[in-house]
């Protein structure tokens, strides 16, 4: 079993930047793949950036270059840091955890925390 559970949400005017973090505890939890999700409004949740054991990453278009994750496995910290917010960054921010990066849907989830970019 593994437990997630996220930080650092909040307000910014768009252009700002916010950074989350996401506490990951379980057995063996370092050795899985760990990832950022988020739900914006109208939207289905989606998965924005994965981070494997060895910290190689990937990102979808609209995050890529702004965003960056990055984990701490002697510490089991998930972290996103966000830069150039836009309005339509404004979501639930899901951190979760799977022993793949491409299983789909995660297995392993945390509460959620909610960011929103004002313009």
């Amino acid at each position: 079993q593994i437990r997630l559970v996220e930080s650092g949400g909040g307000s910014v005017q768009a252009g700002g930047a916010l950074r989350l973090s996401c506490s990951v505890s379980g057995y063996r939890a370092s050795f899985y793949c760990w990832a950022w999700f988020r739900q914006t409004q109208g939207q289905e949740r989606e998965g924005i950036a994965t981070i494997e054991s060895d910290g190689s990453s990937d990102y979808i278009d609209s995050v890529r270059g702004r965003f960056t994750i990055s984990r701490d496995n002697a510490k089991n910290i998930l972290t996103l840091q966000m830069h150039d917010l836009k309005p339509e960054d404004a979501g639930i921010y899901y951190c979760a955890a799977d022993q793949s990066c491409i299983n789909d849907p995660f297995t392993y989830w945390g509460q959620g925390t909610q960011v929103t970019v004002s313009s």
